[in-house]
């Protein structure tokens, strides 16, 4: 298979029968699907329970009415067409609008949404002057949508020109490709060339992973993976926690070990957001810490890296404990100084799916000075 095909409608599915394309067409007139041939022969077709199968894979439960298309609030940080900046350090370019397949349970499905598409960048070079006004900013997301989907002269146009600006350091691109398509790196040597170019000593290109189960490790995409350190990238994963698809220690330990193995940082691990038509794949927030932990403790350090985090509309907030009557949280990134590192705890709640489903606040504990950094006078 030198470069699968992609298919966007049920029809280009024929491991579905006619039955079942006729029900999940009331879900594909709804959210689009995207997938292809390499990541469809994947899945066990046999087992309605596939793993593979619930990530790309439609399903009616997602016509349950829950959430709203922007649950993290993204449009309070987005200072410029396609440009984000919700904590100093990180603008956030979102790229493209279209991914190697759609993950039915994507917090950002509004990009795929006819309507919503003017929220990618259009003016790279506004963008550019954005960063030039802003030397906090070190780190450079392009995501989307993914960033490996767009042409590598494309992608060495946004690069290029962002390597420019001095204080830009490193540069991230978010990316399922190696899960869903490793051939878009396997047969592109000047991707790979793009990487080595631009990943320097003191200014890294890093490539954020999305592998969400073990079964997505594949020969092809181990060599990916292999490729693109080879080519200087550093790698780091991240993945939600998904009902069906890793709300298991065992599963979710694998994934972690698998990729600390192949010199992948296990990075996040999300809580799924609120967003519409993703009930059905969200563990409630005291359930996935217990399943987080239980797969943690089966790991190396290596292999536990991961934070257990969600990025609410306030900053990155991890849960880092659980008692008979209490949870606990900290800011582990927030959009607003005050808030940093600020540890908070709260009356349990099992049934909560989101920050915002927890009332009653025990007591808080911040941070002395959190944002004072003293360096050379």
């Amino acid at each position: 298979m030198s470069q699968p095909e992609y298919i966007n409608s049920l029809e280009g599915i024929f491991q579905l029968s006619e039955k079942e394309k006729a029900e999940l067409g009331q879900v594909t007139a709804k959210f689009q699907m995207r997938v292809n041939e390499y990541y469809l022969n994947l899945i066990d077709w046999e087992d309605e329970n596939d793993p593979l199968r619930r990530i790309v894979i439609p399903h009616l439960d997602e016509l349950e009415e829950w959430g709203r298309l922007d649950a993290s609030d993204e449009y309070k940080y987005t200072v410029l067409p396609g440009v984000q900046h919700k904590y100093d350090s990180t603008v956030l370019f979102l790229v493209n609008s279209q991914c190697a397949g759609y993950c039915r349970f994507c917090f950002r499905k509004r990009l795929f949404l006819e309507k919503e598409k003017e929220e990618v960048l259009k003016d790279l070079e506004e963008g550019i002057r954005y960063l030039r006004a802003h030397p906090e900013a070190s780190n450079l997301l392009l995501t989307g949508g993914d960033a490996l989907l767009l042409p590598t002269s494309k992608l060495e146009q946004i690069i290029s020109r962002a390597r420019e600006v001095e204080h830009i350091r490193i540069i991230r691109l978010g990316s399922k490709v190696p899960a869903y398509n490793p051939y878009r790196i396997l047969n592109d040597k000047a991707l790979l060339e793009l990487i080595r170019r631009y990943s320097k000593p003191k200014k890294r290109i890093y490539v954020m992973t999305h592998f969400n189960h073990p079964n997505e490790f594949t020969e092809q995409s181990r060599e990916a993976i292999s490729l693109l350190l080879k080519a200087g990238a550093v790698l780091c994963n991240q993945t939600p926690l998904i009902r069906g698809v890793n709300d298991n220690p065992f599963v979710l330990s694998q994934l972690f070990k698998e990729l600390s193995f192949m010199g992948v940082a296990p990075y996040y691990v999300f809580q799924c957001r609120p967003t519409i038509g993703n009930k059905a794949y969200a563990v409630p927030i005291e359930e996935g810490y217990e399943i987080f932990e239980q797969a943690r403790m089966a790991c190396s350090g290596l292999a536990k890296r991961a934070r257990f985090v969600m990025s609410h509309s306030r900053g990155k907030i991890e849960i880092v404990g659980k008692s008979d009557g209490e949870v606990y949280f900290k800011y582990h990134r927030s959009a607003q100084p005050e808030d940093s590192g600020k540890f908070m705890v709260f009356k349990a709640n099992p049934k909560a799916y989101w920050f915002d489903d927890y009332e009653e606040v025990i007591r808080e504990y911040p941070l002395e000075n959190p944002f004072r950094v003293s360096g050379p006078e």
